[in-house]
């Protein structure tokens, strides 16, 4: 039997109905280097993925919205009202459904009846692959969908970062929507978080796979150093603004922050701003490296980015640098660090395919020895973004 056979039949069953729910997904994320740069106004290189966020959807007579997750099967089915759509603490996860909802009805939508609406996700939680903002454009193409929305897909993608920022209280910025709602099939995206403007960048590993490297160590943005750490790199912005017309980092060439950077005075805050500009002029470099056939020469850039993210940005901790120093010192690793916001989550690295399995044996064997409990490994697939699965039903 199918997932979505299966996740139909228990439609039906939690929510008491005959109706014929319309089946959509929404991928999780990896970002294969730029980190920490989407809200300083640099590039980020995402590529979505093939594992995220199931979600079945029928339109209700009433205004009334149930919410259920598979991923919490002892939780009650959450509801609310078109009424109120506030944010709700009691509501955990389904604060990211209802926050979409209350946005697009903010935006001129025309939402005036509610849903039952199951949700059900492979995307392990707490990893930084980006499950709230799977949840988000999972819940943003059922809507547009069901109710006929016609929102177009970057305005959605805007719709779910603000979600993230002021409904849920993360200020993070938009490139786990970006990737998750432009995904495309064995590409990665190059994206100019300031302007929004993107390319499609094809991932031709030859003879190499992408392993995801989960921590198992759960990180949760809102409750982390995450806002911290983007209210410190604003702080460098206003004191380079002293001599610099510039609004984000990530307008920064590497000659103009070397003159510069005595501006920023604290310490601390000129190794987060020394983060910023390289990590975005190092992302521009790997998109380079991947056009030229160099891999080698991408993998160096993912090891170098790591380094100043435990150094400068200081986000990594011992479990993501125990996973990353032991990659390093595998044979066919070409590069390997962590993805996502740190404090946890997870690592990727680049390996040859022969030697995957001795690869993933070694690391959890050295993971375990350190941290004292096993890590998991995935082999990530490159898939498509937010859509819904007609063809699969």
């Amino acid at each position: 039997m199918s997932i979505l056979t299966t996740l139909t039949k228990d439609f039906h069953s939690i929510f008491n109905t005959t109706d014929i729910p319309r089946t959509f997904f929404a991928p999780g994320r990896m970002n294969l280097i730029g980190e920490h740069t989407d809200y300083n106004g640099g590039h980020v290189f995402p590529a979505s993925l093939s594992f995220g966020t199931y979600a079945l959807g029928a339109k209700r007579d009433d205004q009334k919205f149930r919410f259920y997750s598979m991923n919490f099967p002892d939780a009650e089915i959450i509801e609310c009202d078109l009424t109120n759509l506030s944010f709700d603490e009691a509501a955990g996860w389904a604060n990211y459904p209802k926050g979409m909802i209350l946005y697009m009805k903010e935006a001129g939508k025309n939402i005036l009846q509610g849903a039952d609406i199951l949700f059900y996700g492979n995307i392990p939680n707490g990893a930084g692959l980006s499950s709230s903002a799977s949840i988000e454009l999972a819940t943003g193409v059922l809507l547009n969908a069901l109710y006929e929305l016609d929102v177009e897909r970057i305005p959605m993608v805007k719709l779910g970062q603000k979600v993230e920022n002021e409904y849920i209280g993360v200020n993070s910025g938009i490139m786990d929507q970006f990737a998750i709602g432009m995904g495309k099939k064995d590409n990665a995206i190059l994206l100019n978080c300031q302007t929004l403007e993107y390319k499609y960048a094809p991932i031709e590993l030859d003879d190499h796979v992408v392993v995801i490297i989960n921590t198992n160590k759960q990180r949760t943005l809102a409750g982390s150093k995450y806002n911290e750490r983007r209210s410190q790199c604003e702080l460098a912005v206003s004191q380079l603004q002293q001599q610099l017309p510039i609004s984000t980092l990530g307008e920064l060439s590497a000659a103009q922050f070397e003159e510069h950077k005595h501006l920023i005075t604290d310490p601390i805050i000129r190794k987060r701003a020394n983060h910023a500009v390289y990590e975005n002029l190092r992302t521009l470099e790997a998109l380079e490296k991947l056009q030229q056939g160099d891999l080698d020469g991408f993998g160096q850039l993912m090891n170098e980015s790591h380094l100043s993210l435990r150094d400068d940005y200081e986000v990594t901790g011992i479990e993501l640098d125990t996973i990353v120093q032991a990659a390093w010192e595998q044979p066919g690793v070409i590069g390997a660090r962590m993805t996502g916001a740190g404090f946890g989550g997870c690592a990727i690295a680049i390996v040859e395919n022969e030697q995957e399995e001795e690869f993933k044996k070694t690391i959890n064997q050295k993971y375990r020895e350190v941290v004292g409990y096993e890590a998991t490994f995935y082999t990530a697939a490159i898939g498509d973004g937010a859509r819904e699965l007609v063809e699969e039903c």
